[in-house]
């Protein structure tokens, strides 16, 4: 993967008289994953024209002459509250443990969505390393349309439980039902009465449960010229599903959940895909003290708005948790510090992001950081599901 040259800034990023300005502009072509249905080819200046580029082969570098940092290991050590079994071997989860080392993660919570032996298998693998990674599991949907179901369900979360899972997740409702893991179950959502006695059962068991409802409000909107995510939303588009419930039919889902079980604590993953409006992830957490938001896989939506971003960070800086949700690769980790920890402007970064949009770092000062890399989730853990009062 050819990585941009970056220049070294002393202090913040704002500091650029002590600095010789270095161009933000890429070495090389960015790289991606080709969409479905391409060819995975990159245009060249040569090969297109004005009239002829297709908005998938936009790749905008960045001509303005600023400082860019780079950040090779976190300002302090990190819990990170959203990842998955990537690793597949031993020789792999030793190469994460590594990368976590050189760039300052200290413990990684591994979402696996699994129950049964599945959940088994990759508990095993990650369990010679206890102090590094805390498995979590998922739910048994099985027969969620039959008599007894919560029982059963119930059994096979406290068999997990017994077997070394720690919380429960990561849960998916983008509209349609719930389903983690292999399991689904089309029509039943979060806040369906069949639910309520495994989430009372999670808070007993100290088991906080990781949740996504929705997705980026874009894969909502209309795939026409006004959306601005269509590059991205396009591939993983909602709007053309039948009989899906609505983005904000899914938040009011979730804070029916939340309220319902207010003995449960509840981690609404990617900002509640609430990127794009703050305001109304604010008034979840403002009226209900058992719910908390990771961070991860979002970071491209929500750099482009920084100042607005910053001022939500500094007022729920004790109810928000680090995460990546982007395989553990070293150059992952290190820009999402670059957006956190520095004041880079207008920098892009196709190889991870798929929208066309420039990001910007939020300079957090080291109180936040410190919250948000590790403090909170600490407190989450240790209290093990009784909700977390800032």
């Amino acid at each position: 993967m050819e990585r941009r040259s970056f220049l070294k800034v002393a202090g913040t990023a704002g500091l650029a008289a002590t600095v010789t300005p270095a161009w933000s502009m890429d070495d090389g072509p960015n790289r991606q994953s080709p969409a479905p249905g391409s060819s995975g080819v990159e245009t060249t200046p040569e090969q297109a024209s004005p009239e002829t580029i297709l908005l998938k082969d936009y790749r905008p570098r960045s001509l303005y002459k600023i400082p860019v940092t780079e950040v090779l290991k976190a300002k302090f050590p990190i819990i990170d509250m959203h990842s998955h079994p990537y690793a597949k071997t031993s020789e792999e989860i030793a190469e994460w443990v590594r990368n976590m080392d050189e760039v300052g993660i200290a413990k990684t919570i591994i979402l696996s969505g699994a129950t049964g032996q599945e959940f088994d298998d990759i508990y095993q693998k990650y369990a010679v390393y206890p102090d590094r990674f805390e498995l979590w599991c998922g739910f048994d949907y099985t027969g969620y349309d039959e008599p007894g179901f919560g029982q059963r369900a119930i059994a096979t979360l406290e068999r997990c439980h017994q077997a070394g899972a720690r919380g429960v997740g990561e849960l998916h409702d983008k509209g349609k039902g719930l389903n983690s893991g292999k399991m689904t179950a089309l029509g039943m959502h979060p806040d369906d009465a069949r639910m309520d006695s495994l989430f009372e059962r999670c808070g007993q068991l100290g088991m906080p449960v990781n949740i996504h409802v929705a997705d980026p409000i874009w894969m909502y909107e209309g795939m026409d010229n006004r959306n601005d995510g269509l590059m991205n939303a396009f591939n993983w588009r909602l709007d053309n599903q039948p009989g899906i419930v609505g983005h904000s039919g899914m938040i009011d889902i979730l804070e029916r959940t939340v309220k319902k079980h207010s003995n449960t604590t509840f981690i609404a993953c990617h900002f509640a895909n609430l990127d794009y409006d703050l305001a109304r992830l604010g008034q979840l957490l403002d009226g209900h003290p058992n719910l908390f938001a990771d961070i991860s896989a979002r970071y491209a939506e929500t750099a482009p708005i920084p100042r607005f971003v910053s001022q939500f960070y500094a007022k729920y800086r004790n109810r928000l948790l680090y995460g990546t949700d982007m395989g553990f690769d070293k150059s992952m980790y290190r820009v999402t510090f670059r957006i956190l920890e520095t004041l880079d402007e207008h920098f892009y970064e196709r190889e991870m992001f798929s929208y066309h949009w420039s990001l910007n770092g939020f300079g957090f000062p080291d109180e936040i950081l410190q919250k948000v890399y590790r403090t909170n989730a600490e407190k989450l853990l240790t209290s093990r599901g009784v909700p977390v009062r800032a």
